[in-house]
């Protein structure tokens, strides 16, 4: 297997050099590279060949903070995964973050270990949440948010939906597949569908929609 591609964008120095040094002793990981701010991250991401799968990202720093950082890579690099990290972490800030095509929201005061299981999570389904934060996106969520709009020529088809919440449901493509006997590549003909249909950047983007379109509810979503 490949291993995870990693950068660290975070303005403490101690701290970008411990975690880089740890997550370049965990198996299967690699950190291509650190820098400081989010104008330094945009100009290595535009001279790199190679990108990384998963950003760490702090939410305030000196310049750019993270949300224009994360508003960037979402328009210009939407594979990248982003998990901020941020000791202004709140859980009434999770929402936005959704919105805003982070994947992963976490306190900067997670232990390495656990970081480390969230990365991996994150590079295999797209996204992580825990309890409490689908209990805070619940209730950030508006009760007018509109339904489905059915008779719309980009509305979703049953087969669109099906595969949808089972993408949500944390299922690879191959996992979809056997559950609504699919070939792998079907199933990801369907989501490149998806993607275009709703405008979604990511995976954590999809779940968003589906969730606002009330495709799926935030209590059927899985809890890690």
């Amino acid at each position: 297997m490949k291993n995870i591609r990693i950068a660290i964008t975070d303005d403490d120095s101690l701290i970008v050099s411990l975690l880089q040094g740890y997550l370049h002793s965990c198996d299967g990981m690699e950190v291509l590279f650190t820098t400081n701010n989010g104008t330094d991250l945009l100009s290595r991401l535009a001279s790199d060949a190679v990108l990384p799968d998963i950003l760490l990202l702090d939410l305030k720093m000196q310049g750019m903070d993270g949300i224009e950082v994360t508003n960037h890579l979402k328009a210009d690099y939407p594979d990248i995964k982003v998990i901020v990290v941020s000791s202004h972490y709140q859980l009434s800030f999770m929402g936005f973050m959704l919105k805003t095509g982070v994947s992963a929201f976490l306190p900067k005061g997670i232990s390495p270990i656990e970081l480390v299981d969230v990365i991996r999570i994150v590079d295999r389904q797209g996204y992580y949440f825990k309890e409490d934060q689908l209990a805070a996106v619940r209730g950030q969520i508006s009760s007018k948010t509109p339904k489905p709009a059915l008779d719309e020529d980009d509305s979703l088809s049953e087969r669109e939906i099906e595969v949808l919440r089972l993408i949500c449901q944390q299922m690879t493509a191959k996992e979809i597949g056997e559950v609504l006997f699919l070939t792998p590549r079907t199933v990801e003909g369907h989501k490149t569908t998806l993607f275009a249909k709703t405008g979604a950047k990511n995976i954590a983007g999809l779940v968003i929609y589906a969730i606002q379109h009330g495709f799926i509810r935030v209590d059927e979503l899985p809890v890690m």
